[in-house]
């Protein structure tokens, strides 16, 4: 199933990985960015001139209420979206007995709730056409806890559960839902911990964090007429880091 598919925080990273990977399949896509418009830019042109497919950056921010509601009300003029890609994310870092409201509510905005407007706006003429694709980008922190990340794994683990629900309730119109749950992945969100980074490595079963095309490979094979009977799943990319006790001998 080749279409337009629409990924939000697309520019760089992940996001970045995930668009080269559904082009590289065949399919137009429309991304969103908030504050990378060279990169944006940059990447939408190589990528349309190397493929001869539509990849158009469109500026928003997801923490901007109004803004999301006025981008899903000028959706009609993108055309059919046949997949949906939650990507874009913000991290919320803190101890969990000083959490400050206004950041978390800010992260949950951005993570959870810009996703449940465009998922209002999109899905539903997916269940119209009887065909579609949504995931969102979670993470292992919804299920494995680490310290000074409360706020970022609830917002995840709020996004795991709504995919969870979504799947179910779209499942009969031909539509899948699933999450993909990265563990540490080689982008430019994990330089503030470069001084750790080695011992991080030394603790993921793999050696290694993830790079954004393996993520993207994933969400261009669930787009896929192949994965047409996935659904409701969270899938983890994280070298072994679930399947792990974190004890080391």
């Amino acid at each position: 199933m080749t279409g337009t598919v629409l990924v939000t925080g697309g520019a760089k990273g992940i996001g970045a990985g995930v668009v080269r990977a559904l082009v590289a399949a065949g399919h137009a896509v429309v991304f969103t960015y908030r504050s990378s418009a060279s990169q944006a830019a940059e990447l939408a042109q190589s990528l349309s001139v190397e493929s001869g497919l539509s990849v158009t950056p469109v500026p928003l921010d997801l923490a901007d209420k109004a803004a999301v509601a006025a981008f899903c009300a000028r959706a009609p003029a993108l055309g059919e979206i046949h997949g949906l890609v939650h990507n874009a994310g913000q991290s919320a870092d803190s101890l969990s007995m000083m959490l400050v409201q206004d950041k978390a509510e800010a992260a949950m905005q951005v993570n959870f709730w810009s996703f449940t407007q465009l998922a209002n706006c999109f899905v539903r003429p997916m269940m119209a056409r009887r065909k579609g694709r949504v995931i969102a980008i979670g993470s292992v922190t919804a299920s494995r806890a680490n310290q000074g990340n409360a706020a970022y794994a609830a917002t995840k683990a709020a996004l795991e559960a709504y995919m969870r629900s979504l799947s179910l309730e779209t499942a009969k119109r031909g539509i899948t839902a699933n999450t993909i749950a990265p563990g540490f992945v080689d982008t430019d969100m994990m330089e503030a911990y470069a001084a750790y980074r080695v011992k991080m490595e030394s603790q993921i079963p793999a050696g290694r964090f993830a790079r954004p095309e393996e993520i993207g490979a994933l969400v261009a094979f669930l787009m896929s007429p192949q994965a047409a009977y996935i659904t409701g799943a969270t899938i983890p990319v994280d070298g072994g880091l679930m399947a792990s006790m974190g004890l080391q001998r």
